[in-house]
């Protein structure tokens, strides 16, 4: 992210774009090949070749979390009368808190027989027509229970979580329901039920309610567990 100035913008780095087909965009084996510098491979004697992550993701091992949330972004916003409300809120929302695009996840524009796939799965609807995720995260270093140190500077993570939920909120203002992607979003999602899945939760709670009405399985924020305590442990009184 850069900061304005007069005239115009400067980049704490230069403008980098990356070609690489989308067949090979995690294939391990070609990317440590033709672009050795993007990822960290696994040396121990013996890995396999495809081991290894992203250069730019090693501060995201163990960290702590201190406000993480994302939007679908529908491919309407970049229609010509969109682009400039897009482009504002964008520019808005990086006043508070850095925002990324994952152009890579949205379906927008793909195949139909893909789309006819990603549509027959639990998925929200809303990535059929997204051009992008946007995410927007902010973590601390490690802080688990018994780390030598002072810990987790809490009051400076509660200050970010603030600046992450200010900076999602002018996206949000662009349109309405744009769901979120469940594996990467806001542990303390109030609507996580159409958040996640959209106009598919009702078929899935069913699901849920046929093959498990003893609620045996829980996880946070789960299909079904509305029903249920934080914990998993109690089951809540029908209202």
């Amino acid at each position: 992210m850069g900061d304005e100035v007069e005239g115009g913008f400067t980049f704490e780095a230069p403008l980098v774009m990356v070609d690489i087909p989308a067949r090979h965009f995690w294939d391990g084996a070609h990317i440590k090949k033709n672009h050795p510098h993007f990822i960290v491979t696994d040396d121990r004697p013996g890995a396999p070749e495809g081991n290894g992550f992203w250069a730019g993701d090693h501060g995201q091992v163990s960290f702590f979390l201190h406000g993480y949330r994302s939007a679908w972004l529908p491919a309407s916003l970049l229609r010509k009368d969109q682009q400039s409300k897009l482009a504002d809120a964008l520019y808005a929302g990086s006043r508070h808190w850095g925002v990324s695009l994952h152009l890579n996840k949205g379906l927008a524009g793909a195949p139909a027989e893909e789309l006819a796939a990603a549509k027959d799965t639990a998925m929200n609807p809303a990535v059929l027509d997204a051009f992008a995720l946007a995410i927007i995260g902010a973590g601390g270093p490690p802080a688990f229970s018994g780390m030598p140190g002072s810990g987790p500077d809490l009051p400076e993570a509660r200050r970010r979580s603030g600046k992450v939920g200010q900076a999602m909120d002018e996206l949000l203002k662009l349109t309405s329901n744009q769901g979120s992607y469940v594996s990467e979003s806001d542990f303390f999602e109030r609507s996580w039920q159409q958040s996640f899945w959209g106009s598919n939760y009702p078929k899935l709670a069913a699901v849920k309610r046929k093959h498990d009405p003893a609620g045996l399985f829980f996880v946070h924020q789960g299909v079904g567990t509305e029903n249920w305590s934080v914990d998993g442990f109690a089951r809540l009184a029908k209202r």
